[in-house]
């Protein structure tokens, strides 16, 4: 129950990899919240989460080694935080930057193909926003979190 059956360096240089592949995976998926997920989206990560993980443990399913693998996560996870707190440039790399999706009224329709937004999913969240016409916004930008915030158009 206790005794790794694989070397810790190894434990933690597979969760490494794994960390840094799926990371990049999923940023070049895009910018959904967890809350904006599809249902195909959540069933992927789920999925996902299975098939790496014997990738990750390399067989040993000890309680020790899946210690030492949420350890290595949470580790890794912390110092990406930090990382990218610290440095705009690996942010802007990891998590990408903010996309206008409707500016002045008029919706940038080449922005919404290539982050994947639906024209539905925009209209919902201009609903959310209180702006259920596209003429009324001034500006909705897709954030980086995945959040799409919406600004009104000014009657001057």
């Amino acid at each position: 129950m206790w005794k790794l059956a694989v070397p810790p360096w190894e434990l933690i240089a597979r969760a490494l990899i794994i960390y840094v592949f799926l990371l990049v995976l999923l940023r070049l998926t895009g910018k959904r919240q967890v809350g904006q997920l599809a249902p195909f989206d959540l069933v992927l990560l789920l999925v996902l989460s299975n098939a790496v993980q014997n990738a990750m443990n390399g067989g040993d399913n000890s309680v020790t080694a899946g210690l030492l693998l949420a350890l290595t996560l949470i580790v890794l996870n912390v110092g990406m935080a930090n990382l990218t707190w610290r440095s705009r440039r690996l942010e802007a790399l990891l998590e990408g930057k903010p996309r206008v999706l409707v500016h002045n009224g008029k919706l940038q329709v080449r922005t919404l193909a290539r982050e994947r937004i639906t024209r539905h999913e925009l209209m919902a969240a201009l609903r959310d926003a209180g702006m259920p016409k596209i003429e009324d916004v001034g500006v909705a930008v897709l954030e980086t979190s995945g959040h799409i915030s919406v600004q009104p158009r000014s009657r001057q």
